[in-house]
């Protein structure tokens, strides 16, 4: 019958069907059986003789026929609960399995004892015994046979570890030799004075020649691991990198996959054909707190979910002693009992053992008779897939091999497998941190490790000998496989980086044209690009804003990257700004993603690291949307080493007229500043930015120094002055602006007995600069002083403190920012003046000889013009005089009538409520 058919469905009518209505129900029981086994007859018949492909090709034309027809099929995204790879199709394990189950018990062991000691000697110490138990087969196959290390060279694999399994990954570093006791002993204790510790989780910050990415706070792990695979053959296709065979595995666990960074680009993942990417979805059911979907089965909603985005899922389900039941159920009565299952019954049986599985699972007369004669003990042996190395070896197999899209293999796990009755598939599991001498004895017992009891409760770890068979073994596959892993290794070309003439220009200023901060932002990266040393390193950034920021016009110059080309004509063809995409495009033009843009600048500012490639990447995002969306992707960064530049554009609470509340930047500034390595600048000036850019450069790609860099830029137009040459010199200058602090301009009123300090950055500057003048009405002198980081200042000013708290009968230290504000140095009052909140201000405020008052911008924006705004929130120059008279008043010098006369000249409402109440 399937043989017969061979014209297009759309140009065959339908057959004349039987007519059923005269039949009885049984009638047409036992027609619908005979024409179904004719139809798999057929089937079985294509099999047999024409193959796989054939069949496959057939039941294609089937499907199109019934839906041009109008059957009723539903459409379905799974297949059936079972494995994917047959057991027919599984390649032969090429390791020796029996001295590798070895090796796992003894890494198995090595790692419950480091975090049960750890626990025993530090009560509260935490740890995590569970993950690791799940997943320790998925993880030494891949150690053993997968995972090349830097020896393989561009063939090296990026590994992103499933975080609460570090303490097994630990207790393999110590069979290789890597870690002794001592530093085992160290787990969760790295302030010891006995050495280096082992961090809880991966943290390349606290590890930094071990670890490469920090994967525990959950979901960042598999957006990384997406644009780091994107940037590999961004990489390649730009001819930066040697092409390679290099893979991005990423582990993950089945519950951490409810974060939405987790699932948000795996379509782009897809479209990128990202064929060297596999994420290991370990699915052993259970999230930290209990199932993950108790009521459905988790690894079908995955398989659903990946395979409708375009990845290629291979599942392992059932491990090798189900394969023994499956071959005798010719009538699929198991098939149809897996479809059945829910996760939260499963979860039973691996907690409950064999007994259960026999009156639960196998639970009806045909079920009953593929079991006849197996004991509890024998229904015991029927184990999750996840922990079959050779169901996982065929599965990884296959995924190297796959070409065309990214893999997922979804292996079926228990949580806490082998850790005893407490702890294994319990909804505890997760937090079990200790277990009892009688569960120790008993876990000993079942890896078969040469422990005396008295051992056993001391937690000696076991380690069978540089010489035993384990150890070389172990350390033969590593390295035949590139060395030993974790491992992070710099190793990269320092590059020539331009020198001060290369920036000259934006010391000159912008003679008489009105340029934003945010343009002369592009020029720099522009400029940059054009460079013959680093052009080619420079890795421009953007969340689809690349024509609001002005960075379109670089986009037909060095092009948008696109492993597809352009296979397209594009509207504006013929233009100058016309829309150019190429295999080796240098910009990354992302999409609606902040989340993904800074997951590909974590990729290019780890390159360094990762790939002995220093890119350069500018990040170029709404300042808005920016540090609070992606906060945690710029901790991880940091966590990482990453370098590079994140310009915060169009930022201020005022410069981004009527876009309003969600759209307008006043705390950026404070959410960049809690993260350590992070310097922040807020320039207001061209020649400021030129010279930020150029010290971030040479700190982080010359001096190798693990930081990066949030500069905010604003979307003003103003003339750009030329940096001043009152007798200072440039260099003098250059060190203001790169501490945080220089003077701009000296008051032209002379011997004037009212004096002001007045301290403005970024949009604030032009207020600040007219309230000079202004003030000089009032008989006061003001100076001004550009402000370009108050965490710079901040951060000086605290380590001052801090030392001379420890050197109390040392000469203090004095902080940078109370040299250049002394009385002596800068006479009068402070007062300051921000586009950003007052907080970021007011931590200078202890530190000084005298107050500084505050102005900023508390509160949420609005839509409306620039000068609206900035008298809404009192940050305008008539809100900087009335701030500076005040000043005075408190400070004697001059009567509370005067300000008031100012309060009524200036025309400020002294009765509306503040903004941060509006």
């Amino acid at each position: 019958m399937l043989g017969s058919m061979t014209q297009s469905p759309k140009n065959t009518a339908p057959p004349n069907r039987p007519a059923r209505a005269g039949m009885n129900a049984q009638e047409r029981q036992q027609l619908n059986a005979v024409e179904t086994q004719e139809w798999l007859d057929s089937l079985a018949y294509v099999f047999a003789n024409a193959g796989d492909n054939r069949a496959a090709e057939l039941l294609e034309e089937l499907d199109h026929y019934a839906y041009f027809h109008g059957a009723p099929i539903t459409f379905k995204q799974n297949t059936p609960y079972i494995n994917t790879i047959d057991v027919d199709q599984q390649p032969e394990y090429p390791g020796d399995a029996e001295i590798e189950r070895k090796i796992r018990n003894i890494i198995r062991w090595n790692a419950v004892a480091m975090v049960i000691k750890a626990n025993k000697n530090s009560d509260g110490i935490g740890g995590h015994l569970s993950t690791y138990a799940s997943a320790a087969e998925l993880l030494e196959v891949g150690f053993n046979h997968f995972f090349r290390g830097h020896g393989a060279g561009q063939d090296r694999d990026l590994i992103f570890y499933q975080g609460h399994a570090s303490p097994g990954v630990y207790a393999r570093s110590f069979l290789e030799g890597r870690f002794d006791e001592a530093r085992m002993n160290r787990f969760r204790r790295e302030l010891q004075p006995d050495g280096a510790g082992l961090s809880s989780y991966p943290h390349p910050w606290l590890m930094p020649d071990y670890w490469e990415f920090p994967t525990v706070s959950m979901g960042l792990g598999p957006i990384q691991a997406i644009y780091q695979a994107r940037f590999i053959k961004y990489l390649e296709n730009r001819s930066l990198k040697p092409r390679g065979d290099a893979k991005v595995w990423a582990f993950l666990g089945d519950g951490e996959m409810d974060e939405p960074q987790s699932i948000g680009a795996i379509r782009f993942a897809a479209y990128e054909n990202l064929d060297n990417l596999i994420f290991v979805l370990n699915a052993n059911l259970q999230r930290l707190d209990g199932p993950v979907r108790a009521n459905s089965k988790v690894i079908q909603e995955f398989e659903a979910l990946f395979r409708g985005a375009g990845w290629n899922v291979i599942k392992v389900i059932w491990d090798s002693k189900w394969d023994e039941l499956l071959s005798r159920d010719y009538n699929g009565h198991i098939v149809k009992r897996f479809e059945l299952l829910v996760d939260g019954e499963s979860q039973r049986y691996a907690a409950f053992g064999g007994k259960e599985l026999r009156e639960k699972f196998f639970n009806t007369p045909e079920l009953k008779a593929l079991i006849e004669g197996w004991s509890d003990a024998d229904l015991e042996l029927l184990n999750r897939g996840g922990h079959d190395i050779h169901k996982i070896y065929a599965a990884y197999a296959s995924a190297v091999k796959h070409q065309g899209s990214p893999t997922i293999i979804i292996p079926r796990t228990i949580k806490g497998y082998g850790l005893g009755e407490s702890a294994q598939a319990r909804n505890v599991a997760h937090q079990v941190k200790k277990l009892d001498f009688h569960t120790l004895k008993d876990l000993r017992d079942t890896l078969e490790l040469p422990l005396t009891d008295e051992q056993v409760e001391h937690l000696e770890y076991y380690h069978p000998g540089p010489d035993s068979p384990e150890v070389k073994y172990a350390l033969e596959r590593r390295a035949a496989l590139g060395g030993p892993i974790p491992a992070r290794k710099v190793e990269y070309p320092h590059p020539t980086i331009p020198n001060g003439e290369f920036y000259e220009e934006f010391a000159r200023g912008s003679g008489d044209r009105q340029v934003s901060t945010t343009m002369a932002a592009v020029q720099i990266i522009s400029k940059l690009l054009r460079d013959k040393e680093i052009g080619k390193l420079v890795v421009p950034i953007v969340p689809d804003e690349a024509r609001t920021f002005g960075m379109d016009a670089l986009v037909p110059r060095i092009g948008i990257y696109s492993p597809r080309g352009q296979t397209y004509t594009p509207v504006d063809s013929g233009s100058l700004m016309a829309y150019k995409e190429s295999v080796d495009g240098q910009m990354l033009e992302e999409g609606i993603t902040e989340d993904g843009a800074m997951a590909s600048w974590i990729a290019a500012g780890t390159s360094y690291a990762n790939h002995g490639v220093p890119t350069i990447p500018f990040f170029v995002l709404y300042s808005m949307f920016g540090m609070q969306r992606v906060g945690d992707l710029v901790w991880a960064a940091a966590d990482q080493r990453a370098r590079g530049f994140i310009l915060g554009a169009t930022a201020g609470r005022t410069t981004l007229a009527g876009e309003g509340l969600q759209h307008q930047d006043g705390n950026s500034h404070l959410q960049a500043y809690v993260v350590p390595n992070l310097k922040t600048y807020d320039p207001a000036f061209a020649y400021e930015l030129a010279v930020i850019i150029e010290n971030g450069i040479q700190r982080m790609y010359v001096d190798g120094i693990d930081e990066f860099y949030y500069v905010t830029i604003d979307n003003e137009n103003e003339v750009q002055p030329a940096m001043p040459s009152d007798g200072r010199s440039h260099e003098e200058i250059r060190e203001g602006i790169v501490r945080g602090l220089y003077r701009l301009n000296r008051s032209q009123l002379k011997k004037s007995k009212l004096q002001a300090q007045i301290l403005a950055g970024g949009p604030a500057m032009g207020a600040a600069q007219e309230a000079v003048t202004m003030l000089e009405k009032y008989g006061v002198a003001a100076d001004l002083w550009s402000v370009t980081s108050y965490k710079e200042l901040h951060q000086d000013a605290l380590l001052a403190q801090r030392h001379n708290m420890l050197h109390p009968t040392a000469e203090p230290r004095v902080p940078y920012v109370a040299q250049q504000l002394s009385r002596e140095n800068a006479p009068g009052v402070l007062i300051s003046v921000s586009d950003y909140i007052k907080l970021g201000a007011d931590g200078l405020n202890g530190h000084l000889d005298r107050k500084l008052w505050t102005l900023g911008t508390d509160g949420f924006g609005r839509s409306e013009a620039r000068a609206e705004l900035r008298d809404f929130f009192e940050v305008d120059a008539k809100h900087v005089v009335l701030a500076t008279l005040y000043a005075l008043q408190r400070d004697g010098k001059i009567k509370g009538e005067i300000v008031a006369q100012a309060i009524a000249d200036l025309g400020i409402d002294t009765e509306r409520d503040a903004p941060v109440l509006r």
